[in-house]
């Protein structure tokens, strides 16, 4: 990270010390555009290799062939992102789909809201949460501590980079289509920022 010469405002307020954490990036509603920016505040992020698979285009030279990746990233506590890149090369494809990742990143709003559990810790959501993305529909229910995560195995690894640890999942449509499935899943994690709880639901 010595190397690293931001090329944003925000960039160099991490830089400078003027931010000292994720939370605040995202409290002052900045945008993050710099990679560079989310491996700085959380040193600790995780990454999981979804999908790679092989995508052809028809050009006026022929077919063009080049490999699309999908890719997970978090910290297990909170914070996950997801990424696709595209190259001629696996590798190549696996870095941008990584950086894209990182530059997707959002807080996931956790607590305990199943009534068969009520121990107050962030184990579970808040409230149930829904989640679309293309023709896939995801639902994410608040679980007991001790259940697991009762989901499909791609659906499984982005709710444990985001910290959930017991939940239910319930999924519609075309969940055959991995972007689909994943996409759905973040997108249910992402609105539950959105969720307005009743007063006497807050916890002070």
């Amino acid at each position: 990270m010595s190397s690293w010469v931001p090329r944003t405002t925000l960039g160099r307020m991490v830089q400078e010390g003027k931010i000292t954490s994720i939370e605040q990036v995202f409290q002052n509603h900045y945008k993050i555009v710099e990679p560079e920016i989310v491996d700085y505040l959380l040193p600790g992020l995780e990454q999981e290799v979804i999908d790679v698979k092989l995508v052809q285009r028809q050009t006026d030279a022929g077919e063009k062939t080049r490999f699309k990746a999908i890719v997970v990233v978090g910290n297990r506590d909170g914070y996950v992102g997801i990424g696709t890149g595209k190259s001629v090369h696996v590798v190549s494809a696996i870095e941008k789909a990584l950086r894209n990742a990182k530059l997707n990143i959002i807080p996931v709003r956790r607590g305990c809201g199943s009534w068969e559990c009520a121990c107050g810790e962030p184990h579970s959501l808040v409230v149930k949460s829904d989640g679309k993305w293309g023709s896939v529909r995801v639902s994410i229910l608040p679980g007991p501590r001790g259940l697991g995560i009762v989901a499909g195995e791609t659906q499984k690894t982005v709710l444990e980079l985001a910290g959930v640890r017991d939940c239910w999942t319930r999924s519609f449509g075309e969940t055959r289509t991995t972007l689909s499935t994943v996409g759905a899943t973040y997108m249910a994690l992402r609105n539950t920022n959105k969720i307005v709880l009743p007063e006497l639901w807050k916890v002070v």
